[in-house]
């Protein structure tokens, strides 16, 4: 029946003479139909597309639409959710222990966005929507915590829990392939780089675009290589790899198949690799900690069958690239420190958290998404290069203390079910993906909640770890 409706109004645009747009209505219609009536495969869906999104959208042209295609996925499904939840009378907020502080920020945003942004829409000049930029600001802000019930309802047993990380490694493998790609057709000359002089040379544009994802910067003459991968934008593709080396972890360590502990192994190799090669200076300093921090906080670090193994073919795998490459690590690191000693992250931060302190104009902030990227489309908005300082200007001292409450109270609920567990393999999982809301919830730098694809991930994580207490309790008592 979807698939009839929505070749229908592919028809019905089809003779209005725009066979093109009539293309895309049919997938858009398909796609919102499937979506709602099959949520769980919808969310598969999502997942496949979110880390192509890049790639896709640039291919057809660029569209702002374009960069919205995620959300025909998201949200009928998020409507079927609902309407399962309404039909067998299950909770929608979960876990219960958030429900007060979500409703709670919810509101005080609210709040902002009648007082502070309806004053502004007031006196707003042409061409200018506060009260647009504050919706936008609030989606970006909580517009996928849904997910959680999404993920929550959809997992059923352990089986589809491993389908899902083996999924998640199979992607991050392939993306990287392509990023590998685009590096080896940079620098062989087969895509010309970034072209210009002053500060062209210093910037990621469009017009440099090579074979997959957006804008990326290639001027190796001058030290800058930073590659978007298949991601919009360099730092989209940095926290990719980032949240990358988790799932990666993850499978490497915990998958029941000796096959895919394999490939999760190498997945970690290779996103290691990428962040060398890429230029994500965050990257190339997240990601080994992160594998360290997982080692500590799993206890694999004293698992000597398994985690020898893993060094050793990690080690292996690295150490050839690096051997092949010296002169590209040693510049990625001589890159690193160069930035590190220019601009020192907690000098940067203090300044950041000074400069929104004194933006302040009472209690309730400049308005909601007033510092939000993607609101950019409907009014003016603030650069504000750390989460934190970027809550502050938009919602006030009493907005960001209202949004940490709310990601501590998650990050609580999630280590209480992380921790309730006793099966080892299922703990192991648990503990990945809590430490990855935890370190997402917590972390003071740049904003990583507001942008693909963490703003999906995280919400992932926590949906995951929240349900493995439900599919150890059906485990035991099959």
């Amino acid at each position: 029946m979807v698939l009839i409706i929505a070749i229908l109004v592919g028809l019905a645009v089809g003779f209005i003479g725009q066979p093109p747009l009539a293309l895309g209505a049919t997938v858009a219609v398909a796609v919102m139909g499937g979506a709602f009536k099959y949520p769980r495969q919808g969310l598969v869906t999502l997942l496949i597309y979110l880390p192509f999104s890049g790639t896709v959208t640039y291919a057809l042209g660029g569209s702002h639409l374009l960069q919205l295609a995620k959300d025909l996925i998201y949200l009928p499904a998020i409507v079927g959710v609902w309407c399962f939840c309404r039909r067998t009378r299950q909770p929608l907020v979960i876990p219960p222990l958030i429900k007060w502080p979500l409703l709670g920020l919810v509101a005080l945003c609210l709040l902002i966005l009648v007082v502070v942004n309806g004053g502004q829409q007031l006196v707003a000049v042409e061409g200018e929507s506060p009260l647009l930029v504050g919706g936008v600001g609030l989606k970006v802000l909580l517009g996928y915590v849904l997910i959680i019930p999404w993920i929550y309802y959809g997992l059923r047993d352990r089986n589809q829990l491993d389908r899902l990380f083996r999924l998640q490694v199979g992607l991050i493998l392939i993306c990287c392939g392509l990023g590998l790609i685009q590096f080896w057709l940079l620098r062989t000359g087969v895509c010309q780089g970034t072209v210009g002089e002053g500060e062209a040379l210093f910037r990621a544009s469009l017009e440099a675009r090579c074979f997959v994802g957006g804008s990326l910067l290639y001027a190796p003459e001058q030290g800058q290589i930073r590659l978007p991968g298949t991601f919009n934008a360099p730092w989209q593709w940095g926290w990719f790899l980032i949240s990358g080396s988790f799932f990666a972890f993850a499978t490497a360590f915990c998958d029941r198949s000796p096959l895919w502990r394999g490939i999760g192994l190498l997945t970690l190799g290779a996103v290691g690799i990428m962040a060398v090669v890429s230029g994500q200076r965050i990257a190339m300093a997240l990601v080994p900690l992160t594998v360290i921090g997982l080692l500590l906080v799993t206890g694999q670090v004293v698992n000597l069958k398994r985690v020898i193994p893993v060094g050793i073919g990690l080690a292996l795998v690295i150490g050839i690239f690096v051997a092949q490459n010296p002169a590209m690590v040693s510049d990625r690191w001589e890159s690193f420190q160069d930035r590190w000693v220019a601009a020192p992250p907690q000098t940067f931060m203090a300044q950041q958290w000074q400069w929104a302190w004194a933006e302040q104009r009472g209690l309730l902030g400049r308005g909601v998404g007033r510092a939000t990227n993607a609101a950019r489309l409907f009014g003016e908005t603030e650069l504000v290069e750390t989460y934190h300082p970027k809550l502050l200007y938009e919602l006030g001292p009493l907005g960001l203390l209202a949004v940490v409450v709310f990601y501590l109270t998650l990050a609580i609920a999630v280590w209480q079910a992380y921790r309730s567990l006793d099966d080892p393999s299922l703990s192991g999982y648990g503990a990945v993906m809590a430490m990855f809301v935890l370190f997402i919830s917590l972390f003071p730098y740049y904003y990583p909640l507001d942008v693909d694809p963490v703003n999906i991930y995280y919400w992932l994580a926590a949906g995951i770890v929240l349900k493995l207490p439900v599919l150890e309790r059906r485990e035991q008592s099959a």
